[in-house]
């Protein structure tokens, strides 16, 4: 290819200077209602483990243990991720962004029906909680391909100063798919009654083929990024891309492990555990999925503008102010989740789940993927981000379990391990070069 034309074909695919066009509102629809399906999936899984699965599938180790193997399979979901991404990750740096989104949303909705249809322990034995895992297992991998390919769609098709606000669309559709999956298990909680753990729940589940169809349709019609297709125009040899992570991009991967665990610890604090102590604690199960669902939209709207925030300001600096004022709440949020009362675990999901995270979530996209080259962007925004959330979401629920175990009951060290995993993201963001002003190629 001479210059000439190599110079027409990136001119052809720069990005635009705004987000209000046609193709480009069709960008943002399909990271958010995407990822809003994945997530729904997702999500769906973490709030059945909370309320659920413990009875159906692991109701003869009694309940304490029977709560903590169900978070070890939600762990599970977490730990595939990382592998998700890599794989995913993989292709859509050689291949392109859009190809493998399909790929993963298809194998994310087969993994989320059959888990729909998978019979209880009662009736199938072993095989049921071991079946269970592995179609978790798929879920994991699934969503690790996900959040990557989503966020670079919207990041590299949108103009520099906006990539901040575009690339919170695909993070925005996290809250949005645990709104549906949460108001979904609430409703046919309440239409079951005392159907539920029967055919109530699996419902839910069964409806993600519906979803999933709605998504691919959208997600077929959008076009790759600009900034993959300059990167092909130039038809340069590439590397295996992980290899090039490791030598290149080591530190990033590291920093943007740290920063990111922190606001999927929040997630996992207030809408996993959270929501399995506040119902323990005696508040009402269908008040607390009714709240949880509520918080969600103010997660969203707080990771807009955030977002929106991080382009004017910084992304250093907004992250930096979410995980002081986490630091802050760390210790009252615990206690209120832990008091009883809908109110008190509506207010510490509010602080913890709808400001605190919020504040994290929307410019995190950005932040990570502004630190890696475009040849390996994926690779390795991927595996930094899907590594805090197996870090983060996976084993926080089981961590705090075990502390609360190890104390007697007590509810301090829950909240001494809070405040320790957002000094540490505090320091990784601030040890960060901002990248907003960064060009991507």
């Amino acid at each position: 290819m001479t210059t000439e034309s190599t110079t027409t074909a990136s001119q052809a695919a720069a990005p635009v200077g705004t987000l209000n066009t046609k193709d480009m509102r069709r960008i943002l629809a399909s990271s958010f209602i995407g990822s809003a399906i994945e997530y729904y999936d997702f999500m769906l899984y973490a709030t059945a483990a909370s309320l659920v699965f413990d009875k159906v599938f692991f109701a003869n180790l009694g309940p304490g243990f029977a709560l903590f193997a169900s978070f070890v399979t939600l762990a599970v979901g977490y730990v595939a991720r990382p592998l998700g991404g890599l794989v995913f990750g993989h292709f859509g740096d050689l291949v392109g962004r859009k190809k493998v989104l399909v790929l993963s949303m298809v194998i994310m909705g087969a993994g989320t029906v059959a888990i729909g249809l998978l019979p209880p322990t009662a009736q199938v034995g072993m095989a049921a909680p071991v079946t269970l895992v592995v179609l978790r297992l798929i879920q994991g991998v699934a969503v690790g391909g996900e959040w990557g390919g989503a966020a670079l769609m919207a990041i590299e098709h949108a103009p520099k100063r906006h990539r901040g606000f575009a690339a919170s669309f695909a993070n925005a559709g996290g809250p949005a798919g645990a709104i549906l999956g949460t108001l979904g298990l609430s409703l046919f909680a309440a239409l079951s009654g005392s159907q539920f753990l029967v055919w109530g729940w699996r419902v839910p589940f069964l409806l993600s083929a519906v979803l999933i169809g709605v998504g691919l349709g959208i997600r077929l019609k959008v076009s790759e990024t600009p900034a993959f297709q300059r990167l092909e125009t130039a038809s340069k040899k590439r590397r295996v891309p992980i290899v090039e992570v490791l030598r290149h991009s080591k530190r990033a991967v590291l920093l943007g492990l740290a920063a990111t665990t922190a606001f999927y610890v929040c997630q996992a604090m207030t809408t996993v555990w959270g929501v399995s102590v506040a119902v323990a604690s005696g508040a009402d199960k269908n008040g607390v999925l009714n709240i949880k669902a509520a918080a969600a939209v103010l997660t969203l709207v707080v990771c807009f503008i955030s977002a929106r925030l991080s382009d004017r300001l910084g992304r250093r600096r907004v992250l930096a102010f979410g995980a002081l004022l986490g630091i802050v709440a760390a210790y009252p949020t615990v206690l209120l989740m832990t008091n009883g009362t809908l109110w008190g675990f509506g207010l510490a999901i509010v602080i913890g789940n709808g400001l605190v995270q919020g504040v994290l979530y929307g410019p995190i996209a950005a932040y990570v993927a502004e630190q890696f080259p475009t040849r390996h962007r994926y690779t390795g925004a991927s595996v930094a981000y899907h590594s805090a959330s197996m870090l983060g979401a996976g084993f926080t629920p089981m961590i705090i379990t075990g502390l609360i175990l190890a104390a007697g009951g007590a509810l301090w060290p829950v909240a001494v391990f809070w405040v320790a995993v957002l000094l540490v993201a505090l320091v990784a963001v601030l040890s960060t070069a901002e990248g907003t002003r960064r060009e991507l190629d």
